[in-house]
């Protein structure tokens, strides 16, 4: 196996964009996904300076890095959402935000996500990640009972606002891997299926796998690569230790994420539930090629301590795969 083990800046944004280019590189990460968050990388900026965007080129080339894939989560959570409140306001760039009109946010949202196809392009990147949003998040819980109608009419609007995105995505030859995710239009199984239904099935679209947050709602992540092979278009590498002592639940109590109490929490790749292993053969067996993205989130170590024997743990699972002859050998049994 040959992917390229790549570092998600966004877990990062607080520090400066050299900083973790110096770090990652120490490290012996191949690239970067990188986050359109903190200094990291301003998408409006980099569509319309190319001095801006050379700069985050030269940063990269100076460290020996690569850039996979652009992470726009936080822009795109805003295309869908409804409400839109102050939890945006708190995620999204002030050019997003603007006057904090809902339906102008939403707006601005789509543009950037365009934006973001335009940018990856120019980095020589074909995948941006990130999030929809959802209209019908809010209601999840299915009670008081909601009709059918509304949900329909939630995968409707995520369509409507999202294939004009899709557009752009096809006029610069990129796709938009969605990360499978709670708040998401697609957040488990079949509501991956009914988005892509939703959409036509656009080649545009795809899935961002993160076994993480199928895990905790009880999603097998091995199936979900197996069944959606064909749109898997990016890969993080988290891991996830779900909790069953009778007392933690898996919507999280409203306790902080790091809390012991809840129940599930991120650890260390190869310390939890998520069967990692059996995940890589599969990827084997859908002819994954893209990169696999460390998503280094573990509260109980210094993420400098933890980063670096994250990628050693996810690089020991990229064993050679058998040769042809051996394949055939089998196949003919």
């Amino acid at each position: 196996m040959n992917r390229p083990v790549t570092l998600f800046t966004g877990q990062w944004a607080d520090m400066p964009f050299e900083e973790v280019c110096r770090h990652a590189a120490e490290w012996g990460f191949d690239g970067l996904e990188i986050a359109a968050s903190g200094d990291h990388l301003d998408i409006k900026r980099a569509d319309e300076d190319a001095d801006y965007l050379q700069s985050r080129l030269d940063i990269l080339d100076k460290y020996g890095l690569k850039v996979f894939a652009i992470s726009d989560h936080l822009t795109g959570q805003a295309v869908c959402d409804d409400p839109i409140d102050f939890r945006h306001k708190a995620i999204v760039r002030d050019y997003t935000w603007g006057d904090g009109d809902a339906e102008g946010v939403r707006r601005r949202a789509a543009e950037d996500v365009k934006r973001a196809a335009r940018v990856a392009r120019k980095m020589g990147a074909d995948i941006v990640t990130g999030f929809t949003g959802s209209k019908i998040w809010p209601y999840v819980a299915m009670f008081p009972p909601v009709p059918e109608s509304v949900i329909e009419a939630g995968y409707e609007d995520f369509a409507r606002r999202w294939n004009p995105i899709l557009d752009v995505f096809d006029d610069e030859g990129v796709r938009f891997a969605l990360e499978v995710h709670p708040n998401e239009i697609a957040y488990d199984y079949w509501t991956a299926s009914k988005a892509l239904d939703a959409i036509g099935h656009r080649k545009a679209f795809g899935f961002n796998w993160d076994p993480s947050h199928l895990m905790w709602q009880g999603v097998d992540p091995v199936a979900f690569l197996m069944d959606y092979g064909d749109r898997i278009y990016h890969v993080h590498c988290k891991d996830t230790k779900v909790r069953h002592d009778g007392r933690s639940g898996r919507l999280g109590s409203h306790l902080p994420w790091n809390d012991p109490r809840r129940g599930w929490m991120f650890v260390s790749p190869g310390h939890g539930d998520v069967p990692l292993e059996e995940a890589f053969r599969a990827m084997d067996h859908i002819d994954y090629q893209g990169p696999l993205s460390v998503e280094w989130e573990d509260a109980g170590m210094d993420r400098l301590h933890g980063a670096p024997e994250a990628l050693a743990y996810v690089r020991g699972l990229l064993w050679p795969r058998p040769e042809a002859a051996f394949d055939s050998a089998f196949s003919n049994q």
